[in-house]
């Protein structure tokens, strides 16, 4: 954790870096010498930021502290799946998901402790909105992995609506994607939404990276049933938004679909899904419902998993399973909560 009485360096962008520099005195390159060291050369304290003067790193860390931390829980999953426990700036409980897969290797982050969405399938949602976590919690998530450098992915779909700490989503995705910072493709990054849609336009224009859509029922009755935010935002409007845009070159859109039994599994369901998203290139990703306490939700069996993908592909929208990872860790879709 790092000292509360100092404010964190990791997670500023480069213009809030030069804000800090011009605040403090120190000569306007010096953002992006401290950017390099921070995002580039993985400095973990500011003594190690050795071509700022001395007196520079002296004034700077009168102010600033790096502001990493580690993670404070790991647990392992029979399937090589990783969950890591963070505590936030604020003090907060929050959860990563590490998946490996042969080449490939992602990992899950949280952009809130908690989440006010309500989705009642889902634990996170059980917890209520704890606090929007800062820039430096989300990229500490990453910056702090003990596997980063086999990491290839990142998507984020941990604890929280992204779009709804939009602000400093937005910051850490220009700090990943940006020159001066981690330097990824856009094309690594995945982020999912419930369907803020006030926030859609913004960040569709502003960024490049993948979106997920978490639909789970495409009629608007049934599906504010189970997720509260369909009574603000319509997956009907949501739907028109994304028609606006061109996904049919390196930016995709998916939409997430936990399967619930008797709920939204029915031929009907099929058929409007199709409806709802007529003339848009996209893909469906089924999950698995993954059990929690005191639901009354459950999962249909393989047979019938397989029968709903096979529908929707035969109507002609590109429709996967997802492989559960890290159910028995309480690390897969729906089951992060902060543990403690």
């Amino acid at each position: 954790m790092a000292n509360t009485t100092l404010k964190s360096l990791y997670g500023l962008t480069l213009s809030q870096l030069q804000q800090l520099c011009q605040e403090l005195e120190l000569p306007r390159y010096a953002a992006k010498q401290i950017a390099g060291w921070l995002y580039r050369r993985g400095a973990t304290d500011i003594e190690q930021m050795s071509d700022l003067s001395k007196a520079n790193r002296a004034r700077l860390a009168q102010h600033y502290t790096v502001g990493l931390s580690a993670p404070v829980k790991i647990s392992t999953s029979t399937d090589g799946t990783k969950k890591y426990l963070y505590r936030s700036e604020q003090g907060a409980a929050i959860e990563s998901a590490y998946i490996p897969d042969g080449e490939r290797a992602t990992l899950c982050v949280s952009s809130q402790a908690g989440c006010r969405m309500g989705c009642r399938f889902c634990a996170t949602g059980r917890l209520g909105l704890l606090h929007n976590l800062s820039t430096c919690d989300i990229l500490n998530q990453i910056a702090s992995l003990p596997e980063r450098e086999s990491l290839t992915n990142v998507v984020y779909m941990g604890m929280g609506e992204p779009l709804d700490n939009v602000q400093n989503l937005m910051n850490a995705l220009e700090i990943m994607t940006a020159e001066w910072g981690y330097g990824w493709s856009p094309t690594r990054i995945t982020v999912s939404t419930a369907g803020v849609a006030k926030e859609l336009d913004n960040f569709l224009q502003k960024t490049q990276v993948h979106l997920a859509v978490s639909l789970h029922n495409p009629f608007h009755d049934q599906r504010a049933e189970i997720m509260p935010i369909e009574r603000a935002y319509p997956i009907a409007q949501v739907a028109d938004i994304l028609r606006k845009y061109d996904f049919t070159h390196q930016r995709r859109v998916s939409f997430e679909y936990i399967v619930m039994s008797g709920l939204n599994d029915s031929t009907q369901h099929i058929k409007e899904l199709c409806r709802l998203l007529n003339g848009i290139k996209c893909r469906i990703n089924l999950i698995r419902f993954h059990k929690i306490p005191d639901s009354p939700y459950f999962s249909p069996n393989d047979e019938k998993m397989i029968a709903f993908r096979n529908a929707l592909t035969n109507k002609g929208i590109m429709t996967t399973i997802r492989t559960s990872r890290g159910e028995d860790i309480q690390a897969a879709c729906g089951l992060l909560a902060g543990e403690k």
